[in-house]
């Protein structure tokens, strides 16, 4: 074991999978925005936050096995192509989709922190601009993608607080008396549901992880 495996990380189980000859899958987002993108604000947002979320400011070991803590060059990560205006014309929405199209092809690098960030100053029919996020699967879900988004677009009126993800409260009405049988077949009936979601969760899982299991036996066996 080499010295960055002892100071690493290991990957999760399904982190590992996803890592998989065969198996490189990424998260695209798109964010419309009422305004053009100022790209040195935004790389600014990065540098403050990026190093507060593990997973985006680590980069794979050499063998892949564990996931190392490193410096992010926020620069290498946000990229602003040069659009001429007569390039797109009134076809804005088709530019979009064709450049979106451009690094799914191309694998991300991985000796550095697996994301990336395109801004497209292009109008489209709902938007001024548009961000476009890639993602490597195996940092997380989607959770933790919009953590890191919220962290990077909150006001600089409140950069002192800590961005947290907006939730819904729970209003509770104290002035209604619920008989106690009520309470009981509610509470049986959550349950039930709870556990059924749990199963139809865990079924979904282990089908997706055979699945790709099963493509890669089927890739090794053609080679």
């Amino acid at each position: 074991m080499n010295v960055e495996e002892e100071d690493g990380e290991p990957l999760s189980p399904m982190a590992r999978v996803f890592q998989s000859p065969g198996n490189d899958c990424c998260i695209l987002t798109m964010i419309g925005c009422k305004t053009k993108i100022n790209a040195d604000v935004l790389q600014h947002a990065l540098k403050l936050n990026v190093s507060k979320h593990p997973r985006f400011s680590s980069r794979l070991s050499t063998d892949g096995a564990c996931w190392i803590k490193t410096q992010v060059n926020v620069k290498n990560h946000v990229f602003e192509p040069d659009i001429e205006p007569e390039e797109i014309g009134d076809d804005g929405e088709g530019y979009v989709e064709d450049y979106v199209l451009r690094p799914t092809m191309l694998p991300l690098d991985k000796s550095r922190p697996l994301w990336e960030m395109h801004i497209l100053n292009v109008k489209t029919l709902d938007a001024e601009a548009v961000c476009v996020i890639r993602s490597h699967h195996s940092l997380g879900d989607g959770t933790s993608l919009m953590s890191l988004l919220v962290a990077c677009t909150q006001n600089t009126s409140h950069r002192d607080t800590i961005p947290t993800i907006p939730v819904l409260k729970r209003t509770v009405h104290k002035d209604i008396d619920v008989p106690w049988f009520l309470r009981l077949v509610l509470l049986i009936f959550s349950s039930v549901r709870l556990i059924c979601n749990t199963l139809v969760d865990l079924l979904l899982l282990l089908a997706t992880a055979f699945s790709f299991v099963l493509d890669g036996y089927k890739g090794a066996s053609k080679r």
